[in-house]
């Protein structure tokens, strides 16, 4: 005779609550990592949102712009931006590479799906996020 489950055949479902970042919604000049809304430029992972980040020159991402992210140790760095931002130059991408580090630029909000992704999959990403640049 087949035996009873312990629960008398009760099934509980929990919800798995999500401790990393991850982007909610964009919109010009702003983006929101879970509940709280961020303006300007930020780059974010799963643990650690740099709030105050800048870009030395509007529109063109350079190494130096990109150490706060590299600091962090992405696998990956995903840039989104609007249609004003610049695909990177083919230095900046061998730079990256030497280090081990993927570079991707996108629309922000691809780069916003792409990186929420990521995090799911336990990835080590790092979103630069540029709103300002948003059309």
């Amino acid at each position: 005779m087949p035996r009873k489950p312990a629960t008398d055949g009760i099934m509980q479902i929990t919800r798995e609550a999500s401790t990393s970042h991850l982007v909610r919604a964009w919109e010009p000049g702003r983006i929101r990592i879970g509940e709280h809304w961020y303006s300007g430029n930020l780059i974010v992972t799963a643990e650690t949102i740099v709030s105050d980040w800048t870009l030395a020159t509007p529109g063109r991402v350079t190494v130096a712009d990109l150490e706060p992210a590299l600091a962090l140790g992405p696998e990956l760095i995903v840039v989104g931006a609007g249609a004003a931002a610049t695909p990177p130059d083919v230095d900046l991408m061998a730079e990256l590479a030497a280090r081990g580090v993927g570079l991707e630029f996108m629309q922000i909000q691809a780069a916003c799906r792409t990186f929420n992704v990521l995090v799911h999959e336990r990835r080590r990403v790092a979103a630069a996020l540029v709103p300002d640049l948003v059309r």
